[in-house]
């Protein structure tokens, strides 16, 4: 059963926990324990759904176009219930990060010009042990042929879709990402059943949803219900119209459609490297020294695609004249690591966030500093010092300016 707030088509449920509260916790929960409150965020396109688990099919087909070749030896049509995801297949876990293309885009909206789209702060994102079938397994076993090279799915799309409710912008909602992307063993796409151990809740996509390590998280649909093997990309409104880095020229909706960028530009897929500022949580706050003389500085990141872990976090208070190595929480609390990487030897997963801080910043009394912090993750993707405000598009998505806060009153 839904409530009032579960939110509707007109005015879906979008909301964010306070980011400096978010990173209390390496692993994010769905709700802050014993209150209603969420202390994961929520980003969605239509009113929350809740579907019967013992009921609710997953319907996996290809399309008919694609007839037969040497990766669809046959046409896919296979019906799985939840019972068969949770059993049929060997179960795995990631720890993975979900960002919201739009996180922080009121930085970018009030620092360096309007932008359209949900308001969002810092804390459209959460970090999360998901747990299901890794979804080339589940593809395998109805009928793809698991080839050597991923080049050889070149062009081939897994579509990916909720057809459970109309949606703002569309009769239903779909995404997708290439072929090559689901069955690289390295990205670990899921069919998520569980988040952080229990059964995944309604408020997160249950009881299945995709899980796309790495990508934005508009393409791990929620409350799946069909996969489609395609010759194209997924046609709904928020992989052609939405979720897409217009070029600088598009600067209004209407110059967009003039332009026919929307058509001419990809679609998103993966996140950028980014490192966000949570403490202090704002700009223009006080920040007190101790009675050494020192500030704490702390934050999250996340790595680009599949580029992870993040292997350093830089922060500056002078503009980038100089930089202080922050360091990087990876023992946390009891939730830092699932119990199903226990023994691995690396609690810092390939699409996990990291944690960071400074806490022996020596600084005298200033006004209007601003605090600057910068990751780079191990495959080398760092963040654009050059550019420190970052780099606009209309709507606000991938924002990642190394810009942390602004305004800062140090005392």
């Amino acid at each position: 059963m839904g409530s009032p707030g579960d939110g509707t088509v007109e005015e879906p449920v979008n909301r964010e926990p306070p980011a400096e509260e978010l990173v209390q916790s390496s692993l994010t929960a769905s709700k802050r324990p014993g209150t209603p409150d969420p202390e994961a965020y929520d980003r969605n396109h239509g009113p929350i759904q809740y579907i019967n688990a013992s009921t609710h099919k997953l319907a996996i087909r290809s399309e008919p176009a694609l007839g037969s070749s040497d990766v669809l030896p046959t046409p896919i049509d296979v019906t799985l219930s939840m019972d068969d995801l949770g059993h049929k297949f060997r179960q795995h876990t990631v720890i993975c990060a979900l960002q919201c293309a739009g996180n922080r885009r009121n930085e970018l909206r009030s620092r360096v010009k309007e932008v359209t789209g949900v308001d969002w702060g810092d804390g459209a994102v959460m970090n999360a042990a998901w747990t299901g079938p890794l979804l080339r397994d589940v593809l395998v076993d109805c009928g793809l042929s698991a080839k050597r090279y991923l080049k050889e799915y070149d062009g081939l799309h897994v579509q990916l879709e909720c057809n459970a409710t109309k949606v703002q912008e569309d009769e239903w909602y779909g995404s997708s990402v290439p072929l090559e992307v689901v069955v690289d063993p390295e990205r670990e796409a899921l069919l998520a059943l569980h988040m952080n151990g229990t059964p995944l809740p309604a408020r997160h996509g249950g009881p299945v949803r995709a899980i796309i390590p790495g990508i934005i998280g508009a393409r791990s649909v929620k409350w799946l219900d069909t996969i489609i093997v395609s010759s194209r990309e997924s046609q709904n409104h928020y992989q052609q119209h939405d979720y897409k880095i217009l070029p600088a020229e598009a600067t209004s909706p209407e110059k967009a459609e003039e332009l026919g960028v929307w058509d001419s530009t990809p679609a998103m897929q993966d996140n950028p490297v980014n490192s966000v500022v949570t403490v202090p949580a704002h700009d223009g706050d006080e920040v007190k020294r101790d009675r050494h003389g020192r500030v704490r500085i702390a934050g999250y990141a996340i790595p680009h695609g599949k580029g992870g872990p993040v292997e350093r976090v830089q922060v500056s208070i002078d503009k980038g004249n100089t930089w202080m190595d922050a360091r990087i929480l990876d023992d946390g609390d009891e939730k830092t690591t699932h119990p199903a990487n226990k023994g691995k030897g690396d609690s810092r997963g390939k699409f996990s966030w990291v944690l960071w801080e400074v806490e022996d910043v020596e600084v005298q009394p200033a006004e209007n500093v601003s605090i600057w912090s910068k990751a780079t993750d191990r495959a080398g993707n760092t963040m654009d010092e050059k550019v420190p405000e970052g780099n606009w598009n209309l709507r606000g998505v991938g924002y990642n300016a190394v810009q942390g806060r602004t305004g800062v009153r140090i005392v």
